[in-house]
């Protein structure tokens, strides 16, 4: 049986009821495959012991006892202090928000402690620590897992550890025996166990590098099989050699008129971009090209002047979007600007009710709309087009490979165009996708203000506050947004608490701007309460936007001149970009403050000092690559346009050159995958397709 097969529900283990398995669900994790597939995000060394008198120069890991306890503080601030001690020294314990800690380490009892240390007010303490009962340590390499309400750590793991117990034994190998045995790899049973319970660190590595190559490799096979395929449609076609000049003769009669009606012209990048589109148009197979552009760059625009490029020919466009909010962004630009050439538009999500569906999609298959933007409606079952000759995929990191391979199969081998707004380095680019067509755009619209960021410690907010606050005086709107919608990280051994969105917005409203509308938005809003939110910025009426990363994408309002990122350190560099792209719409001069942790560390200040030196999301994306190191365990997000479970194609670039060549050569010679050494890639592929739920 392979991992993905494992659809037994999480309430078959010892623990997990109703309300459990309601609390799981939040993690993704509804069935077995998914718990075993919910990777540690770190590991904690409590085999290694390090004596209490060596504070100073490590992190302790000591088996204690609880010696002695006190309370320090009033009312809800009222803190538990712990005292331990092992042979060589006596620490203690500040139980910030931890007062069952009395209970379940009574003065007396024997644990085992996991911390780091610091002297203050006479005396060796530590806020950073974790204790846990003696016996509850299982392994000496423990998992650390992400985390929701409802799901403690130490439950996670109990779950995992019987989950592998049970099932983990019986896994099939999903690579090829060939490529095991050539790397050295673990078989599938093994990397599973290992890298929830590896008994060693060379296990922990060899377990990694399994499931990562695994990944990869399955990761090639679907991009290689769209190359060949690509090629065995346009087999005896020659290309037209590249130009990039766009000149007025490049262009269709719908393209003039909609550039003759723009206040401003084209960029170069966005002039070389479409001249490129255009020569594939009108090739005689079907164009597949990614367009990179950085944030603000025009990329939709282009989109655009593709759209009727394909209308003109007497065809239709598909625009989707991966959110309800960018896709009715996308619809409402369309009509402003297309409208006017008698080009007519629709708007399709899922939420739309059944009349109005049924009428539009009676006019899209009978050809009466041109083009139509929305979210993954778009391929529904019943969704029919007459003449589907563009599909446009925005924010392609979002959908997975089926997911575009479900709209595009509405039309006759349509033309693609994957639009990104996060910077991938172009030979990385090409390795992930296959040999799709790469077009980037390196300069933005003339007349932009370049965005001014600023680095504020946590303690110094206030300012940050004031200066929003005469912003909002002088009639502009500003962002904040917090990594975490509710609630905290029980696993986590930070000093400090993270901000949430919704806390926060109470905050922002009642204490600090009293006297600003100001709206909550993240995932769990219902997209109505998104909608009516984001309008009512856009209108001006909210002059505050309290939100999670769910704004990254696609929100576009000049009159914001403020975002606030509040823990930028738990952000990825280029969830920072994005995010900073939001502001800087307008003419007016707009501000970027990344708010840090007072206790971050040198590592972190590097990174942020990054978002600070540079605007260039390429410049950015080759910073953050030199910043990674390969052991370095990827954070709040990975890379920002590819979802896997632990493999990293950025940190990972030899890992994925390697899986790409193995995985044409072994396509090239058997397409069909027919031969005996690789019926077993066949059989993933037709029992558990990879990557159907992950972007891609």
């Amino acid at each position: 049986m392979f991992l993905r097969e494992l659809l037994q529900s999480v309430t078959v283990l010892k623990g997990v009821g109703s309300e459990k398995a309601g609390s799981l669900a939040r993690l993704g994790i509804t069935n077995i495959a998914a718990l075993l597939c919910h990777y540690p995000r770190d590991w904690e060394d409590w085999g290694l012991t390090v004596p209490l008198k060596d504070w100073k120069t490590s992190q302790v890991c000591a088996d204690v006892q609880i010696v002695a306890k006190d309370w320090f503080g009033y009312g809800p601030t009222k803190t538990l202090k712990l005292y331990v001690e092992d042979e060589t020294a006596r620490v203690c314990l500040k139980c910030f928000k931890q007062p069952f800690l009395e209970t379940q380490f009574p003065i007396g009892i024997r644990a085992r402690l996991l911390g780091r240390f610091e002297y203050k007010y006479g005396e060796i303490q530590s806020k950073s620590f974790k204790l846990k009962h003696i016996r509850n340590v299982y392994g000496p390499i423990l998992p650390v897992y992400p985390l929701t309400a409802g799901v403690k750590l130490d439950f996670l793991r109990n779950l995992t550890r019987q989950a592998v117990s049970r099932y983990a034994k019986a896994l099939e190998n999903e690579l090829p025996e060939s490529v095991i045995t050539r790397d050295g790899l673990f078989h599938k049973a093994d990397a599973v166990r290992a890298i929830h319970f590896p008994a060693s660190w060379q296990e922990l590595d060899r377990a990694r590098k399994t499931l990562i190559y695994e990944e990869l490799f399955y990761l090639e096979v679907m991009v290689a099989q769209r190359s060949l395929q690509r090629k065995a449609n346009s087999s005896g076609h020659e290309v037209a050699p590249q130009n990039e000049d766009l000149s007025k003769e490049d262009l269709s009669s719908l393209q003039k008129r909609l550039l003759e009606r723009l206040p401003f012209a084209l960029t170069p990048g966005q002039k070389s971009a479409v001249a490129e589109i255009n020569r594939d148009m009108d090739s005689p197979f079907p164009m597949a090209r990614l367009l990179q552009g950085d944030v603000g760059s025009g990329k939709t625009l282009v989109s655009f002047l593709a759209a009727l490029k394909a209308v003109e020919a007497g065809g239709q466009a598909a625009l989707m979007a991966p959110t309800e909010l960018l896709a009715r962004q996308h619809a409402e630009s369309a009509a402003r600007l297309l409208e006017p050439l008698c080009i007519r538009i629709a708007f399709l999500t899922g939420n739309l009710k059944a009349s109005g569906r049924a009428n539009l999609l009676k006019a899209l298959s009978s050809g009466d709309i041109d083009m139509i933007a929305g979210t993954h409606a778009l391929f529904s079952r019943d969704v029919e087009y007459k003449n589907l000759r563009l599909v446009v995929v925005d924010e392609q990191h979002r959908f997975g490979v089926l997911q575009r391979q479900a709209i595009t199969a509405k039309g006759n081998l349509p033309n693609l165009l994957m639009m990104s707004a996060t910077p991938i380095p172009r030979s990385l680019a090409l390795t992930v996708f296959g040999d799709l067509d790469v077009s980037v755009i390196a300069d933005l619209p003339p007349g932009r203000k370049a965005i001014k960021t600023h680095l504020a410690k946590e303690s110094n907010e206030g300012k940050v506050y004031d200066f929003v606050r005469r912003e909002l005086e002088a009639g502009r709107q500003a962002y904040f947004v917090y990594p975490l919608i509710e609630g905290g990280d029980e696993s986590s051994l930070l000093p400090y608490d993270l901000k949430d969105a919704v806390s926060m917005a109470d905050r922002l409203a009642k204490e600090v701007f009293p006297d600003f509308p100001l709206a909550l938005l993240h995932s769990k809003v219902d997209d109505e309460d998104k909608r009516k939110a984001m309008e009512a910025f856009r209108r001006g009426e909210i002059k505050i936007l309290a939100a999670t990363s769910v704004v990254e994408v696609g929100v576009d309002v000049p009159n914001a001149t403020c975002m606030v990122i509040e823990h930028a350190e738990r952000f990825g560099l280029s969830a920072l970009h994005q995010l900073r792209g939001r502001v800087g719409r307008g003419e007016d001069q707009s501000y970027c403050f990344l708010v840090y942790s007072d206790n971050l560390g040198d590592d972190g200040k590097k990174r942020l000092m990054v978002m600070l030196e540079n605007s260039s999301g390429f410049v950015i994306a080759e910073e953050d690559l030199k910043l990674r190191g390969p052991g370095q365990i990827v954070g709040v997000e990975q890379s920002g346009y590819l979802k896997l479970g632990l493999a990293d194609p950025v940190r990972d670039a030899e890992d994925l050159v390697r899986a790409r060549s193995d995985v044409f050569e072994i396509l090239e010679s058997d397409p069909a995958l027919e031969k005996p050494p690789n019926k077993r890639i066949a059989e993933v592929l037709e029992r558990c397709p990879p990557f159907s739920e992950v972007g891609l």
